[in-house]
């Protein structure tokens, strides 16, 4: 068992909304490893890493991802920083992978670039920069297809994402 499709991307940039409109239109189900986190934790991310760290955090999202890809065929959407673990990277070789992209200017309108975004709690435009800066290339190379999310509604980034990976709507 593996994904119909796994989302990647920054935080902010629809992999959620993208997601559930795409399980929709595919008929079938959506699942996000930060849900699954959140639920199995009992707490939100932010807590997890004011109370643990990043790397507590890390690890506690490469598990979840795990399961998820070993038990989710349907729509998958990973955190924001999965594409940082070399293991993870691994395991998506071989998926059909889309990488949601946006630029800053859009970063600031959907997120507000807020401080419940542990990552981006101080300047968060120099440090939405800069995770981009970091992660771009990590996005890219696990991606089967990029979609750009700027200046789209959710409903054209799923048409997208569904002709970029070639599949039909259920």
């Amino acid at each position: 068992m593996s994904p119909l499709i796994v989302l990647v991307g920054p935080m902010g940039v629809g992999k959620s909304t993208v997601g559930q409109l795409l399980a929709e239109r595919l008929g079938t189900g959506y699942r996000d490893t930060d849900d699954d986190i959140v639920a199995a934790q009992g707490r939100t991310i932010a807590e997890i890493f004011v109370e643990e760290g990043e790397s507590a955090f890390r690890a506690i999202e490469k598990q979840a991802v795990h399961e998820a890809l070993a038990g989710h065929d349907g729509v998958l959407a990973l955190g924001g920083g999965a594409v940082l673990d070399p293991d993870i990277r691994a395991l998506l070789a071989g998926q059909r992978v889309v990488y949601l992209s946006m630029d800053v200017e859009e970063a600031v309108k959907r997120t507000g670039l807020n401080a419940a975004r542990p990552l981006l709690a101080i300047n968060p435009r120099k440090q939405w920069r800069e995770l981009m800066e970091a992660r771009r290339h990590l996005y890219e190379e696990v991606a089967t297809a990029v979609v750009a999310t700027d200046g789209r509604t959710p409903e054209e980034v799923t048409r997208a994402a569904l002709d970029a990976v070639e599949l039909k709507e259920a």
